[in-house]
């Protein structure tokens, strides 16, 4: 693990976020008289941000708006989810052992997430989860986001890290073809927000808990050098 990098997805990955983001889309949606969505119905949609949520609401509800009103929609998603971020939000069961055990190892962590860098780094710290990464990358970090590679590549450099010496994990069809762009190994999380059967996407490996994490690691850095120009 030396001299690794880390790059995690945030939302689906690191925190299990639905029930927050559940309740401030049906926030954004209530004064349109439709009935509360349930956060389950709302799973698949996580991986690709707060508008196609909401956008995926107003189907629910048999509705079909302009641009302007879903940005209104979206302002008023923002509002509410903001101060509400982790109010039922929490890292997935052995989330801050497996890091702590990483960084111990001498590896690097990042976060990498299409969430709002802003929001990003609040739940992190709402979490007491901020101290454990070297580097945290939005959506609004640099030009681009995920899928393209250039924002796993942000990502590793911002951590100091080496793109020969590391390891994407996330949860959606979005993290895996960032990882593939960005030629890196990557992990599927199958308890997350993929709107398909994880497999189905055939990341390196899968894991069904982070006890699972050190093992599946350790196989995929196998062979890569453990130094190397950054």
């Amino acid at each position: 693990m030396q001299n690794a990098t880390l790059v995690f997805d945030l939302d689906g990955t690191l925190v299990d976020s639905l029930p927050d983001l559940a309740a401030a889309t049906n926030h954004a949606l209530s004064d349109l008289s439709l009935p509360a969505i349930p956060a389950e119905t709302l799973r698949r949609t996580v991986g690709f941000g707060a508008r196609r949520m909401i956008v995926e609401g107003l189907n629910l509800g048999g509705l079909t708006l302009p641009d302007a009103e879903i940005d209104r929609l979206l302002t008023r998603f923002l509002a509410y989810y903001e101060p509400n971020i982790a109010r039922l939000s929490r890292p997935y069961e052995g989330v801050v052992t497996a890091l702590e055990g990483f960084r111990e190892a001498g590896a690097r962590l990042a976060v990498c997430t299409n969430k709002r860098l802003s929001l990003a780094e609040r739940l992190l710290e709402e979490l007491s989860l901020d101290g454990l990464f070297a580097a945290v990358a939005g959506r609004d970090s640099f030009p681009v986001s995920k899928p393209h590679p250039d924002h796993i590549r942000g990502a590793v450099r911002m951590a100091g890290g080496n793109l020969a010496r590391a390891v994407m994990i996330g949860d959606t069809s979005i993290d895996i073809a960032a990882a593939r762009a960005a030629a890196i190994p990557v992990v599927g999380c199958d308890f997350g927000y993929s709107d398909a059967p994880i497999e189905t996407l055939k990341p390196d490996v899968v894991i069904s808990h982070y006890s699972e994490l050190d093992a599946a690691l350790r196989t995929l850095l196998v062979g890569t050098p453990a130094t190397g120009s950054h």
